[in-house]
């Protein structure tokens, strides 16, 4: 099967264009690959670029932006691809994001002074978080591509696709091409949630116009950010998509038969990813969202939270897809999550989250819901975190005021629904599947 899977892969490359520009975009390159709709299987980027046998990146120094969940099909990471070629690639460069390259595993990486260096590839690690937010120009100037291959948490407040913004500004500054290997939104490409980012708001965890849960893969994504000069100073990358083959907008990770990695430390399957897309504003709140215990956003709490009341009043919402428990915990902090959770310690009333459809829940509309409504049960107790965070994770002001109008949580969705409308309409152009 794999030796006829390359023979369809040499003929398109042989008979075909394979770099050939899509007449729809003007910057970005969208790789051809051929028709495997006779297979039942999923292939990302990365599978579909061993299949080209790397020749793609023959000869070359490359730099690699990834983490620990750039695995291919078989639960091979790229690195150890990378370095078992005979392609004459070398890896001059590992780009890591926010969390690290092994994520909590830091067993493959060696430190040499104050020099990370990846002990799979023997190249030198930076992170792209910490100290800049650009690679070395030092290191740019060695570079012949730079290849790409994450798991996306689909999710605004996630910063990978961020930094990544950042090494399309500083490949265009040294004309070096950009390959993305594409890989799926790990909870769909179907819905669409969550306000568009306000410009005095915008962050490194809103630094794009999109909703927070914008229902685009990483390829997507990226190919909008490169045809909208959405980088500083309007630069465009040269740009090269490698789409995935079988993948369909509907297909959760879990749907596939795709090894599931954690896109972050704390989140540990589907149902926690899905409620992370609302669950994450509790961090600008001092709620306890699962910080510190095994459950991390499928409970909140806090000392002060009458559990069993708010659990009926919470209840008469009819919040679809979801129901509630009441649960008691103790958030323990640990060094696993590298932070000391809210009420580290302290016994915390609260309720558990179980997702009972994914389809239909709105996470962003639970959790607002959820901040309303305690503010008003528990005005005196409930606080937002300094210096306006939850406009930065919000990406408006608009849940603030609401809190503070004391105005039902069922009048806030309504205010960004033409947000999302707009966002459906305007992303179609760079849709792939």
């Amino acid at each position: 099967m794999i030796y006829f899977i390359k023979y369809i892969f040499y003929s398109i490359i042989i008979f075909s264009d394979v770099y050939s520009k899509s007449d729809n975009y003007k910057y970005t390159k969208i790789i051809k690959i051929p028709d495997l709709s006779f297979f039942n299987h999923t292939y990302t980027g990365l599978d579909i670029l061993q299949q080209m046998d790397l020749n793609i990146l023959s000869n070359k120094n490359i730099g690699v932006f990834c983490n620990h969940t750039a695995v291919n099909r078989n639960n091979e990471h790229l690195l150890d691809i990378l370095k078992n070629n005979d392609k004459n690639i070398t890896v001059e460069a590992i780009f890591e994001p926010e969390h690290g390259l092994w994520s909590i595993d830091d067993k493959r990486m060696n430190l040499i002074g104050n020099k990370k260096i990846d002990s799979v590839s023997g190249a030198r690690v930076f992170n792209l978080l910490k100290r800049s937010l650009y690679p070395p120009d030092w290191i740019m100037r060695k570079l012949d591509i730079i290849l790409i291959d994450i798991q996306d948490t689909g999710i605004r407040y996630s910063t990978y696709i961020s930094s990544i913004s950042k090494i399309l500004e500083s490949a265009s500054k040294f004309d070096i091409p950009v390959i993305v290997l594409d890989r799926p939104n790990p909870l769909g490409g179907v819905s669409i949630e969550g306000p568009l980012p306000r410009e005095e708001y915008q962050s490194f965890e809103a630094y794009h116009l999109v909703p927070i849960r914008h229902g685009m893969t990483i390829g997507e994504y990226l190919l909008m950010v490169n045809e909208m000069g959405w980088a500083k100073d309007l630069k465009r990358a040269d740009l090269l998509i490698l789409p995935m083959a079988n993948w369909k907008r509907d297909q959760y990770l879990s749907h596939t038969e795709l090894p599931w990695k954690n896109p972050a430390p704390y989140i540990n399957d589907t149902n926690t990813l899905l409620m992370y897309a609302g669950f994450d504003l509790f961090r600008g709140t001092n709620l306890n969202v699962g910080f510190g215990t095994d459950k991390p956003y499928l409970q909140f709490g806090a000392p002060w939270l009458v559990a069993n009341f708010f659990k009926e009043k919470l209840d008469m919402l009819n919040l679809k897809g979801i129901s509630f428990k009441e649960v008691e915990y103790k958030p323990i902090g640990s060094p696993y999550y590298n932070r000391i959770p809210k009420y580290n310690g302290m016994i915390c009333s609260g309720l558990e989250i179980i997702v009972e459809n994914e389809k239909v829940v709105k996470p962003v509309k639970v959790a607002t819901s959820i901040i309303t409504l305690i503010s008003q049960l528990h005005p005196r107790e409930f606080k937002w975190e300094g210096d306006g965070y939850i406009d930065k994770l919000f990406g408006s002001n608009l849940l603030r005021l609401f809190v503070a109008q004391k105005k039902s949580s069922t009048y806030l969705s309504p205010q960004y629904m033409h947000d999302e409308i707009e966002f459906s309409k305007f992303r179609k152009s760079f849709l792939l599947y």
